[in-house]
């Protein structure tokens, strides 16, 4: 695993695939970082950044390859200039022999001062007659029929796959020398080494070469990070990857308690809690049951009522914040997640200058319902609860929601 942060935050994978011959291994280098991380001038109608990867693969005192590549970036606003998402992929096959090697990277904003740099060891494999590759996350690719040639491939270098905006977690792999015959036995596990998913998938073949692309449904995985095993049947050694499936970058969930946290204001806390006490090897099943039964619009594949509700998590956090409280768990957050947005907001004005912002009225046409949210200035930041008769109209209607 790449993993850079600082100034100009990195992420990215090596993985493995078979060369043209015995000696050699096509070594695959992807990287992924933010449109922020670069320095953007204006392009004509547009905006423009430049910046450089160097990858140096020594063995010992030897350099066994050395590759410059310099990109190019066209956006059409500032506004995409300022993604702080996984908004640049870069990929690079190097080939080499087995082997163990120190590998460095260099990436560079020409446009600014901004640089990460790592150096790690690695180990090339050789992927002879009866082996697998090791498993690719892609967003997209079209297998190739050769080992002279390299896969059309859009890699997913994160291996992170965002629950509500992808509905397959895609691996791409490969074998070669195998049998027609010859099928791959899969078994996805969880944080808890628990197996959560199993399957068992035939390969293409094309000559020596066969391949597959393993899609997994991210409603039977549930929310975290998973490991992909994937074996020939009957052999004992197999091949492995990292999946994680997170609601995006800006939450950072990294398990299924976690993930519970956050569904507080989505349904009630007894089917919360009913989640929460599944034991780990059903969490999947129990997952995809809820999934399929909050899913508002079951003609898609999306599940828009999950989604809609941690975007309006998102835009809480950014709008209520209230110093060291999360917007989403402030009073004003609460019910934005809730409700959605307000059809009427406002302040509502004392007689005196210094009572003119000590109240903020919210109301909700549909559920007749208004909301007075109060000033507490304490030692601390400026912060806004709802009233008394304001909470306990709210709680009202959201047990009612919750029972619908």
């Amino acid at each position: 695993m790449i993993a850079q942060n600082g100034t100009f935050p990195v992420v990215g994978q090596i993985r493995y695939l078979a060369g043209n011959t015995a000696d050699s291994t096509l070594a695959l280098v992807t990287l992924s970082f933010a449109n922020h991380s670069l320095t953007f001038n204006g392009d004509g109608g547009g905006q423009r950044a430049t910046y450089t990867v160097t990858v140096d693969v020594t063995q010992g005192a030897t350099s066994v390859r050395h590759v410059d590549t310099h990109k190019q970036i066209r956006v059409e606003s500032f506004k995409e200039t300022q993604r702080e998402d996984e908004s640049v992929i870069f990929q690079q096959f190097l080939a080499l022999t087995p082997g163990t090697y120190s590998l460095s990277l260099l990436v560079r904003d020409e446009g600014g001062s901004n640089a990460a740099s790592q150096q790690l060891p690695i180990t090339v494999p050789r992927l002879g007659k009866g082996t697998l590759s090791t498993p690719i996350s892609v967003y997209q690719v079209k297998p190739r029929a050769r080992t002279d040639t390299v896969p059309a491939i859009i890699a997913n270098p994160r291996s992170t796959i965002v629950l509500g905006r992808d509905t397959l977690a895609g691996l791409y792999i490969e074998g070669y020398g195998l049998p027609e015959t010859a099928r791959v036995g899969v078994q996805v596990l969880n944080d808890a080494h628990v197996v959560i998913l199993r399957d068992t998938v035939n390969l293409v073949r094309q000559g020596d070469l066969s391949s597959a692309l393993l899609d997994f449904p991210v409603s039977s995985i549930g929310v975290g990070p998973v490991t992909v095993v994937a074996s020939l049947a009957g052999a004992p050694d197999s091949v492995q990857a990292p999946l994680f499936l997170s609601f995006g970058d800006e939450f950072g969930i990294t398990s299924f308690d976690e993930l519970l946290s956050y569904l507080r204001y989505f349904v009630s806390p007894a089917r919360v809690q009913a989640l929460r006490d599944t034991p780990p090897e059903q969490r999947a099943a129990a997952w995809a049951a809820f999934w399929k039964q909050t899913d508002t619009n079951p003609s898609t594949s999306e599940n828009e009522a999950l989604r809609d509700y941690f975007k309006r998590i998102a835009t809480a956090n950014q709008r209520y914040r209230e110093g060291e409280v999360a917007g989403w768990l402030t009073d004003r957050g609460k019910v934005f997640v809730t409700l959605g947005e307000p059809d009427q907001a406002g302040q509502q004005f004392g007689q005196s200058s210094a009572a003119r912002s000590r109240a903020e009225v919210w109301l909700y046409t549909q559920y007749n319902l208004r909301l007075i949210y109060l000033s507490q200035n304490g030692s601390g930041p400026p912060r806004l609860r709802l009233s008394p008769s304001s909470q306990s109209d709210f709680e009202k209607l959201v047990r009612r929601l919750q029972t619908q």
